[in-house]
């Protein structure tokens, strides 16, 4: 991975060669947004026509934290650095629902929290912890036949998407907040935090959606040692 030392030292057969950057994703950004800025920002700074630059893992829109870029001959490390575990913290609110299990659509049911507790909120992420069969979200990237899911999902129609095994290893909940939940969970690649809201609030009898999402480790790289896009950009000498 790369400073902002290194940055600025780098040649264009640096990034040629095969580069490692450790990207804080801004909100609302898609994954792509990043690799287009930072991509534009490199072949700009040392007049190449092309560049190869790719993250590992998708981020969506709604979330931050830590996305892996690879420029070079890196991005057939992309493979292999999409496979690593992932580590995530983040709310969940208890009482709604939405079709998208998140804050890309509005709450579709409202449902009481009365009878939750705390316990049984411990209780529902311990169900949750382990491997287990995971049906992905219908507002999702997944491809039923040929099709990305969120296409359909968009149009209001359903379509039917199979279940994969993830493994929940951690999963820690916090209701200081109630009924916000903050929540610490280490998975599996290909695991929806999504879903894994979707699978809590019916476990609870009440509903639940994502409200908010940060990835902080992707395998041995944390978002600790991460760049903002800012800082790469003015790392690389480059106009924002």
């Amino acid at each position: 991975m790369m400073t902002t030392e290194e940055l600025e030292r780098a040649t264009a057969e640096d990034f040629l060669a095969g580069t490692l950057l450790l990207v804080d994703k801004p909100l609302t950004w898609s994954s792509f947004d990043v690799v287009k800025k930072i991509r534009y920002a490199v072949q700009h700074k040392f007049g190449l026509k092309k560049l190869k630059v790719g993250h590992a893992g998708t981020l969506d829109p709604l979330a931050t934290g830590l996305l892996i870029l690879c420029t070079g001959k890196f991005t057939k490390k992309i493979t292999e650095l999409t496979l690593s575990g992932k580590s995530y913290t983040g709310t969940f609110m208890l009482g709604a629902t939405t079709p998208s299990f998140d804050l890309e659509t509005e709450p579709d049911l409202i449902r009481s929290t009365a009878e939750v507790t705390p316990e049984r909120i411990a209780e529902a992420a311990g169900q949750l912890t382990g491997v287990q069969q995971q049906v992905p979200p219908q507002f999702s990237a997944k491809l039923v036949d040929g099709k990305r899911a969120y296409l359909s999902a968009r149009k209001g129609e359903t379509v039917e998407i199979k279940s994969r095994e993830v493994n929940i290893s951690k999963f820690e909940v916090y209701t200081d907040a109630f009924p916000e939940v903050h929540f610490e969970i280490d998975c599996t690649t290909g695991t929806y935090i999504r879903a894994v809201a979707r699978d809590l609030g019916e476990a609870l009898g009440c509903g639940a959606h994502l409200t908010s999402l940060r990835r902080t480790a992707v395998g041995e790289y944390s978002a600790a040692n991460s760049l903002t896009v800012q800082q790469v950009i003015s790392a690389l000498g480059a106009r924002p």
